[in-house]
């Protein structure tokens, strides 16, 4: 790529800069929280915005039945195309629903206040924050007139809290986008190819109340329940002897993280649910890892015959694992990144999941790359003051930029 490429996207990302910052800004203070997912007015607020910076939208609306089967309420998927000559397709994706601000803030959660050089809000960071990469980064290529070869399309999505079942997976299944690579939201000093996978399970137990006087004339829902999550927690114990190869990755996991039951203090519950998340490393596969622990919780509940123990998925989503050129791509943005970030950027993977998997599954090369900072706590991401320094988010623009050019010049 010639100097004066690269300079001509450099001012282009420089020039749209303040521009880019109030477009973000836009997108922080219209509430997207993902539950309770109502999520088709953000969805509106953000096509009306990329309208404005001379974008055709279009509108993909995902039908009531599947959006309530997968507990949400509205979802409404956007995408925009803009070919430039013939070669490949690249799907640029970001999410724009995000989970619910909590407690603790300093900051107004949808004020988009910037203190310091840094924006603070929820979805700020993860990941409303490259809705603003991918557009301007696509703007930024155009107003320098760089000649590319292949079709950019940008998917901004809003079920990645939920899964990305009706999100990425929806739109590929349709039919309405058929790319050759995909992008996907990340942080801008790390290039991923590879996250965990997550498997949600939710145990039910159930006994028979009694008075508390007489305890023996019920069954303890409780008591089946103790065993089984201390079985549970002692299998977990072996999990630090299985470790990733992939930098960044280190082993499985599991958190036991709801719990429910009972009736009153007096009373012998006759009713315990609880769900957990197992985590999978890209080495391992959800059946595996599903019939692993349905069997440390099957031998548990054998110990309580009277009980009666079920078992039901509540979400299965595989690890991102690299496909076909998602090597060669990370290579180019990598290369890209380090240059513009003045530090050495890597590729590897990271412990979280995100909808990014369902490219990959569809044997689409895919790299996770965006605005944002080292890792998710220093960004406060999912906590309290998530924030983004805006700095980083001109810098990823242009490394996106670059790399695109680069890959479809």
């Amino acid at each position: 790529m010639s100097d004066a490429i690269q300079g001509a996207i450099h001012d282009a990302v420089e020039a749209a800069h303040r521009a880019q910052s109030e477009f973000l800004a836009e997108l922080v203070k219209v509430a997207s929280d993902n539950p309770p997912g109502d999520c088709a007015p953000h969805a509106a607020r953000a096509a009306e915005l990329l309208e404005g910076l001379g974008f055709v939208v279009e509108h993909h609306r995902v039908p009531d039945d599947l959006v309530e089967a997968n507990g949400m309420i509205s979802v409404t998927n956007l995408v925009i195309r803009r070919r430039h000559g013939e070669g490949p397709v690249v799907a640029l994706n970001s999410h724009g629903d995000v989970v619910p601000p909590g407690d603790g803030w300093t900051r107004d959660p949808y004020g988009a206040e910037i203190v310091d050089g840094q924006m603070y809000g929820r979805g700020v960071a993860v990941s409303k924050s490259d809705f603003a990469t991918y557009a301007f980064a696509l703007l930024a290529l155009e107003r320098a007139g760089v000649p590319l070869n292949g079709t950019l399309e940008l998917h901004f999505t809003y079920d990645e809290e939920a899964g990305g079942e009706i999100g990425p997976k929806w739109l590929l299944d349709e039919g309405i986008s058929k790319p050759d690579y995909a992008l996907c939201a990340a942080f801008s000093y790390g290039v991923v190819t590879a996250h965990n996978g997550s498997l949600h399970l939710e145990v039910e137990l159930r006994g028979k109340s009694a008075h508390a006087a007489m305890p023996h004339t019920g069954i303890d829902a409780l008591e089946a329940a103790n065993a089984i999550l201390s079985a549970i927690y002692e299998h977990r114990k072996s999990y630090a002897a299985i470790t990733s190869a992939v930098p960044g990755i280190q082993s499985p996991s599991v958190v036991v993280g709801l719990i429910e039951g009972g009736i009153n203090t007096n009373v012998v519950p006759d009713l315990i649910r609880f769900r957990l998340d197992r985590r999978m490393i890209p080495e391992e596969t959800g059946a595996k890892a599903e019939r692993e622990l349905r069997g440390v919780i099957d031998r548990a509940a054998a110990a309580f015959p009277d009980v009666r123990c079920s078992v039901r998925r509540i979400l299965l989503a595989e690890p991102l694992r690299p496909v076909g050129e998602a090597d060669r791509v990370a290579g180019i943005f990598r290369r890209h990144a380090t240059r513009i970030m003045g530090e050495e950027v890597q590729t590897g993977g990271v412990p979280l999941y995100t909808d990014a998997r369902h490219y990959s599954q569809a044997g689409i090369p895919t790299v996770l790359y965006g605005a944002g900072p080292h890792d998710i706590l220093e960004a406060n991401a999912h906590r309290a003051d998530e924030r983004l320094r805006l700095d980083d988010l001109r810098k990823a623009t242009e490394v996106v930029a670059l790399s695109l050019a680069e890959l479809l010049g």
